[in-house]
């Protein structure tokens, strides 16, 4: 068995009266990808963010085993200390380029700068790095020095996966990372994505909307509605032999399209 890398204890996040989600409890491992999916509005997204460290729950914990085997409650951490894990053992692809991409500066520049921000200072090899990267994303080397703005939407997002991977982090987080995009560039950046992932060993909590996407990348899967879990299980199966009601209603809809 793999060694767990997170641990969600009754995690849930209100928003005044309105439930975002609730009494969440999940074990993820290295190397394990785990799908959320549901409906807008069930609360998949909302509990992303409290994974990460960008909501603060409204109960519950969210533990994280650094690299070293230190176990750490994400959101008592002191900010430097969540900056410095942010910077160096997590990351986070959002849906929109635009959250994850600094526009004003190049290509280079923007996968460089995770680099520098953990103490790499040597430009040559910065730049070196970047454009392994850029490369290993399926972007030609050539655009290094172009800035994000002049990319189309597919190579955006190529471009912010090597912004988050490049410090070689060990768990990410990924919000609808191929959402928007034509069908015949989601494929090819799923596939990406996948290859990736296998490559680097990553661990990886991943929110999407298309339960075809999720039986691609995911290993398991955690249903939600109205901010609970209604189901979860081991990815084929949840989607081959559904339980819960509403997981039904969702194959059945995603069959029909």
């Amino acid at each position: 068995m793999k060694a767990p890398i997170l641990w969600a204890q009754e995690v849930g996040k209100n928003y005044g009266r309105r439930v975002g989600c609730r009494e969440v409890t999940f074990i993820l491992h290295s190397g394990e990808i785990l799908g959320l999916v549901g409906e807008s509005g069930s609360g998949k997204t909302t509990l992303l963010n409290v994974l990460a460290g960008r909501l603060a729950p409204s109960s519950g914990r969210v533990l994280y085993r650094d690299k070293n085997g230190a176990d750490h409650d994400l959101h008592l951490l002191a900010e430097a200390e969540r900056r410095r894990l942010l910077r160096t053992e997590l990351g986070f692809v959002h849906q929109h380029s635009g959250e994850g991409l600094r526009w004003k500066v190049s290509a280079g520049a923007n996968i460089g700068e995770p680099l520098m921000a953990g103490g790499l200072r040597h430009y040559g090899q910065v730049r070196s790095e970047a454009a392994a990267w850029l490369e290993r994303v399926e972007v030609p080397v050539d655009r290094l020095d172009d800035s994000p703005e002049s990319y189309s939407g597919g190579m955006r997002q190529r471009l912010q996966i090597a912004r988050n991977l490049v410090t070689r982090p060990r768990l990410v987080f990924m919000d609808e990372p191929t959402g928007g995009l034509d069908v015949s560039v989601q494929a090819k950046l799923l596939d990406l994505i996948r290859r990736l992932v296998s490559r680097l060993n990553l661990a990886v909590i991943l929110v999407t909307h298309d339960l075809a996407v999720a039986r691609l990348l995911s290993h398991r899967l955690m249903v939600m509605k109205n901010g609970r879990v209604v189901e979860t299980g081991l990815t084929d199966q949840v989607l081959d032999d559904p339980q819960d009601s509403y997981t039904q209603l969702l194959v059945s809809s995603m069959l029909q399209v």
